[in-house]
Parts: C-alpha cells; structure tokens; sequence
C-alpha cells in the first residue's frame, strides 16, 4: 500500500466517529433522506439471487447516462440483477422517475457508503457483486481497494480526466497506480481522456461518450398542452440548471430584452431546486411565479421560477431557446445536449469544460450561441437571447445542426455492454418474477414497489 493509500485510509477510519453527526446535518439540509442514512454507514443489504452486477454514479449527470447503459444490459441478459448505488438524494429520485417499469424490479438502490474501510466492507459483506461499474470519476481507494480485494472485476466506463486531474496524480503515482489498477476495463469518454488514463497505467481506450446515447428528456403531455395555453403565445425562453451568480444576469438580461419583446417570459430553472425562494427573491419588483409554490405565470408574470426536479424536458420544449447553467460561473458547465436532443436552441457561456469536447462538435457544427461575456454579461446575454427571438428560422437551423451532433452515438450503449458483460460470470436467461421488489426502505409510508428515493 502506497503512503497516500495508508494515510487516507487512516483518516477515514479516524474520521468515522463524527461523521454520523454530519450526515445528521447534511439530512436537516434536506441533503441526506433521514431514513436511509444507515444506507452510507454500509446498511441495508438485500442481495437478491443469482448475477448482481454493481453500478455506481456519483450525481445526477453520471446516473443519467448510465441508464441507456443499465437497459442495454437487461436486454442482452434477462436474468441479470442489478445494484444501482449514488450518492445524492436527486439521483435517487431521478432513477425512480427515469428507470423503465419493465426494468425497475431487477434493480436495486442504495446510497452508496462513506469511503470508511469498516462501512465498505459491510456493503461488500452484505451485496456480493458479480462485477462493478464505476462512472466518470468516482476513485474512492477505499471502495476500489475492498471490492477489488474480494475478486470482484472492476470497470470504470464513460471515464473522464482532465489534464489537472492528471497532473495531480501524476504527482501520487503509487495512489494513482492503487487506484486504477483494479479496473479490468476502462472505457473513457474521447480519445483525450483515454490517452490521459494510459499514462497513468491504466487499459483505457474510447468507444463513444454515454451522454450522446442519453433519451429525450420526458414531459408530461397534458401538463404541456396546458402551459402552452397559459403562455398564451408570449415569447419565451429558458435559463437552465443555473448556479449561484447567474440568476441575478439572467433577470439583468430579461430587463433589457422586455422592451424589444412585449409580454416576455423568463424561465429560471434553477441546478438546486430548493433555491428557488431564493431566485424569487432576486426577481422581486418583476412579476415572479413559484412553480414550487403551485403558481401559474399570469400576465403581469414576467418571471417563472421551475423550481421543482425532473421538469427541463417540459421547459425546453415550451421555449425559444436555452441559456445553459453553470457556464456564466466557474462551474464547468451543465449538459448542452439535454436541450439539443429536444431541438431547442443551445446558448452557452465561456466556462464549459465539464462538456469540452461536446461543445467543440456542437460549435465545430453550428450547433450553439457562445456568449461572450466581456465587460457587461448581461448585456451578451440579452442579444444572444434577442438574436432567437428574433430570427426564429436561425433558432431553427441551429438547433437542428445540434440535434445531428447529440444523435451521432445511437448504438453505444449496446456497444459497451457487449463489452462490459465478459466480466460477469454465466447467468440464465430467467427474468425475476414480475413485481420482484428489490428496493431500499422508503422514508415514510409503505414499501415502494420500485426503488425507494426522496426528492431533493
């Protein structure tokens, strides 16, 4: 075991005392579900019979684009079961909404335990996966270290690195060699990642990126049919998945847009929906509506706030175009290609290196509005935004040219799980019994009978 590996083994053992009374404040933050906590000490195991394969997301993004990957593998082995662990309480609910009915009984969720060698040890213990699937970036020493230490294969598929990320463990290499080693398989999202992954040692090559084979975000049909007739025909657009900090150059930018476009609509949707008092707040003296709240934009309306979870599909469809959060801060940026697959014009601020190469082949196509802030982001903003309300037919044809760009990977998620499935031992072609339930306990009423989650 490297120095690194030791050290940080040590101090989450140390550390595992107090962290109960931080995940006690993380759930009065409405961060942790109160009764699932036991969940991140190792708790709850409820292995089913057969082949369980493992598959692990950190967040919303990575848990989204595993799910093509969690289908493809049902379909080519019926009698797989499947473990599905993330570490937030917006993923859990998300899956509960996005997992396919005729799926959801062959898949388990738990959040996944702290990185505390006696609380990974009783997950492993208690599951007793066939085989492991890591999304992105999740390196936890721990976790890889027990799992790889029972045998169990390891693959870490949609893999990214950034060349920070490989300089930092560049500068640990025993960890870096610790940590990646286990994996059997790495299949990373470009050429670019791959390359950084060898360097490290580790068996990387690329076969496409999941985000690209990720479905349509969902709306509800009535809902939508509704809400276009409570628009009423008004010019509208949406500002999505924003972060702290954009809120306030989003309304700055609806200030200045309201008078070239009478009777304007300004969605926010913020990343965390319990900020949506917040972000009312912000847009105060303007005309604000709470989604949250039951409240419906009226014609003195100037800004909706959607602070609810699972509802951009509905937005995107009902707007002239999307500015796309997290790209006006230093965040990275969200996903451009959830409003590109719905043909929804893409604006996009400088900072998106979370989706680096996405936004290249999107620019490279035509595909997006990059909004260069200078001096005044509100200001680039408002005339990125006037351009589409403008010019609809330019909308059009931008958003169509993004539309190609999100619909190049069709295939890829069967492409990898024909990959990922040597790993496992031989199973039977039996599917589980109909209503098999599989799930974790839920916070308050009866069992559910697909996976248990709370919402954010």
């Amino acid at each position: 075991m490297s120095l690194l590996a030791a050290v940080w083994r040590l101090a989450a053992s140390a550390a595992a005392p107090a962290l109960p009374a931080y995940l006690r404040r993380r759930a009065r933050r409405g961060k942790e579900v109160p009764g699932r906590i036991a969940e991140r000490f190792g708790e709850g195991a409820a292995r089913p019979g057969g082949t369980l394969l493992w598959l692990h997301a950190a967040s919303v993004g990575e848990m989204l684009s595993l799910l093509p990957l969690l289908e493809a593998l049902g379909r080519a082995a019926p009698g797989l079961h499947f473990l599905m662990t993330t570490g937030t309480r917006t993923s859990a609910e998300l899956l509960e909404r996005r997992l396919p009915e005729a799926l959801a009984p062959r898949v388990a969720h738990r959040f996944v335990p702290l990185d505390v060698p006696a609380w990974v040890a009783r997950f492993l213990d208690g599951w007793r996966p066939d085989a492991a699937v890591f999304a992105e970036s999740e390196l936890w020493p721990n976790l890889i270290a027990a799992t790889a230490a029972r045998g169990v294969p390891l693959a870490l598929v949609n893999a990214r690195m950034s060349d920070r990320s490989l300089r930092w463990w560049r500068r640990a290499p025993g960890l870096a060699r610790e940590v990646l080693a286990p994996f059997a398989l790495v299949l990373a999202q470009t050429e670019a990642d791959a390359a950084r992954f060898r360097a490290l040692g580790a068996p990387a090559r690329c076969l496409g990126n999941l985000k690209y084979a990720a479905p349509p975000l969902p709306a509800d049909a009535a809902e939508m049919e509704r809400l276009r007739g409570v628009f009423g025909g008004r010019p509208a657009w949406v500002a999505a998945s924003t972060h702290p900090g954009e809120e306030a150059v989003v309304l700055a930018a609806h200030r200045r847009l309201a008078a070239a476009h009478p009777g304007l609509l300004s969605v926010i949707v913020p990343r965390h929906p319990e900020r949506g008092p917040e972000v009312a707040a912000l847009a105060q003296g303007l005309g604000v509506a709470r989604r949250a709240a039951g409240e419906d934009p009226g014609p003195d309306t100037a800004v909706l706030v959607a602070d609810t979870l699972g509802e951009l599909g509905l937005f995107y469809r009902l707007a002239a175009c999307a500015f796309v959060g997290g790209s006006l801060v230093a965040h990275g940026g969200q996903n451009p290609l959830e409003p590109a697959r719905l043909r929804c014009p893409v604006l996009l601020g400088p900072h998106v290196w979370n989706f680096a190469e996405i936004v290249e082949r999107m620019a490279a196509a035509g595909g997006l509005t990059r909004i260069v802030p200078g001096t005044d982001p509100a200001a680039a903003l408002a005339e990125a935004v006037s351009a589409m309300l403008s010019t609809p037919e330019r909308g059009r044809a931008q958003a169509e040219a993004a539309f190609a760009v999100a619909a190049e990977e069709a295939g890829l998620p069967e492409r990898i799980a024909a990959a990922l499935l040597p790993l496992l031992p031989p199973t039977d072609a039996t599917a589980l019994p109909e209503g098999r339930n599989l799930a974790g306990p839920a916070l308050a009423g009866p069992p559910a009978t697909r996976i248990v989650d709370e919402g954010n």
